[in-house]
């Protein structure tokens, strides 16, 4: 393709010198340069379920919010913490009251100015039950506002929670107990503001197009439809910081299809593309190819409440100890996704050692490993114990190309190496897929989570009893309790000590088998050559087009 590529180019250069040596003397307004395209076009594989900060859940969203709205903080290129709307923070002594300054050139797209009460509204919309936000637990469970866990449980109204507007330019944060990652919590989407009179206005169509939603950040959503499988954005004159980005704007496509991804790149017609892995062999020596990790942990959720069978816990075993998670990523996948057989992933959060949470993938190997011998003992053992010689489960699986392939390979595995075992696979719609697991209408789901800031609780805190995002409703006193000395207890002043208490925690996970890790997600990109800039993040946000350039 790169020598035909480059054949093509010389051709059309002879061509273009031979017009311009035999038409010297009639420059024209027809031969003067062409403005270059300085959109970045985009190609993402599932559409955006929500524009609303408080009601998205998916990164994809969380992504396309980002590059219109800034919260008081965002990441900066190697990850760390900065300002964004904030332009002063003071934390009291007790590490429990946080005051910020909001930037007085912070304007939205409508031309209000961005106050504190765009906040205090935002945060209160996460924890009010009325919104019915998943992602409210960032507030009170991860976050720690005061009042947020009591309000979002009905026992107080949303105007007690601790947050409130000095003036209209100073924000004032009060927390039930220290949290030493609070800041890292307000780059997230569901701590962005809303504008109260806006939103009023909008009614029940908030953040359902262009037309109603409001941007205070480094773009301006300027086409969009729900479930759309194309959209645009257009930089913001209003920005605060408009003068560093570069950029005309973002244009998105959806596209499912890897190969079809492909073919619109090499046509120009995309600048960023995610592969297959079938894909990688083809292009793993073209300078454009980069394999980027992209935070996120794959795993089986079996539905443990509901399926009677998948309660016994050797049959969770079993089905485990079948899978082959090496020849997965290496031969299916194949876009530098890693072998996954902890809960929590490696290079996520580090202690003040400098070691790693999850330093290996090989701490687990007596409950979590590929062990046909071990499997075929569970296996009977589940059997006996539940009286059957046969089982047939349903998996629910994202009709991405990519997840398909996976889900197939699953299928084949656990039916040739527990005999008697059945899966049939069930392929919808991401948000489908994500609807039915919150409802619990599935009985195996092929999943995935992308840590929310580098703390081991952004997965831990999933599989305390009752957390919106612990499908399978599996619970255990032990580990609740564990996790709430983390959170609320004595441990969450004693770094050393919540540290040895996490580790606990996620020990009782791999144990019960509440979940089958499967890999670590690296994304197989191909990006233009004339484009630099993108912040590659495995937490949060995934990518950042503030200081992207087009050449």
């Amino acid at each position: 393709m790169k020598k035909r590529t480059v054949l093509t180019s010389l051709l059309l250069l002879g061509c273009l010198s031979l017009f311009a040596n035999g038409n010297a003397e009639k420059t024209t307004a027809a031969t003067a340069p062409v403005q270059k395209n300085n959109t970045l076009n985009v190609m993402i594989e599932v559409e955006v379920e929500s524009l609303d900060p408080q009601i998205a859940t998916d990164g994809t969203s969380f992504e396309v919010i980002a590059d219109y709205t800034d919260g008081l903080k965002q990441m900066a290129a190697d990850g760390s913490v900065i300002n964004a709307l904030c332009a002063d923070e003071q934390i009291s002594p007790d590490g429990l009251t946080y005051t910020f300054k909001i930037r007085d050139d912070a304007y939205w797209s409508n031309g209000d100015p961005v106050t504190a009460d765009d906040f205090v509204f935002g945060w209160q919309r996460a924890v009010d039950p009325d919104t019915a936000s998943e992602y409210s637990y960032m507030m009170s469970d991860i976050g720690q506002l005061k009042n947020a866990a009591a309000i979002e449980a009905g026992k107080m109204s949303v105007d007690q929670l601790g947050v409130k507007a000095i003036d209209a330019k100073t924000l004032q944060v009060q927390l039930e107990v220290p949290v030493s990652y609070f800041d890292e919590c307000l780059y997230f989407p569901t701590y962005y503001p809303v504008n109260r009179a806006f939103f009023a206005k909008c009614g029940d169509t908030f953040a359902t197009s262009a037309d109603t939603v409001l941007s205070n950040g480094a773009y301006i959503l300027s086409e969009y439809e729900p479930a759309a499988t194309s959209f645009k954005l257009i930089k913001n004159p209003k920005y605060y910081n408009a003068g560093k980005v570069k950029l005309d704007g973002l244009n998105y496509q959806v596209i499912k299809d890897s190969q079809q991804a492909l073919m619109s790149y090499q046509n120009g017609d995309l600048d960023i593309i995610q592969l297959s892995g079938d894909q990688v062999d083809q292009v793993k020596d073209d300078p454009e190819f980069k394999s980027v990790g992209a935070g996120y942990l794959w795993y089986i959720s079996p539905n443990i409440a509901k399926s009677t069978d998948l309660a016994n816990l050797n049959l969770r075993m079993a089905m485990t100890f079948a899978l082959d998670r090496e020849t997965l990523a290496k031969s299916v996948i194949k876009d530098g996704s890693t072998a996954a057989f902890a809960a929590v992933p490696t290079q996520l959060a580090t202690n003040s050692k400098g070691q790693d949470f999850t330093p290996n993938q090989t701490e687990f190997s007596d409950v979590c490993d590929f062990d046909t011998t071990k499997a075929l003992t569970y296996y009977n053992l589940a059997k006996k114990e539940l009286n059957k010689d046969s089982f047939k489960f349903e998996m629910i699986v994202d009709d991405t190309e990519i997840q398909q392939n996976v889900a197939a390979v699953l299928k084949e595995e656990l039916e040739q190496r527990l005999p008697g075992l059945e899966i049939d696979l069930r392929i919808e719609p991401k948000k489908q897929r994500v609807q039915d697991m919150q409802d619990g209408t599935y009985t195996l789901g092929l999943t995935r989570w992308g840590p929310d800031y580098a703390d081991p609780m952004t997965y831990l805190g999933m599989w305390v009893t009752g957390n919106d995002n612990n499908y399978g409703l599996w619970s255990d006193a032990q580990y609740d309790s564990l996790i709430a000395e983390c959170t609320t207890g004595d441990l969450c002043t004693d770094p050393v000590g919540r540290w040895d208490a996490l580790k606990k925690a996620e020990t009782i996970v791999m144990k019960q088998a509440v979940i089958f890790p499967l890999y670590q997600q690296a994304n197989a990109d191909m990006i233009k050559s004339n484009v630099s800039g993108i912040e590659f993040h495995p937490i949060a946000l995934n990518r950042v087009y503030k200081n992207t350039a087009k050449k």
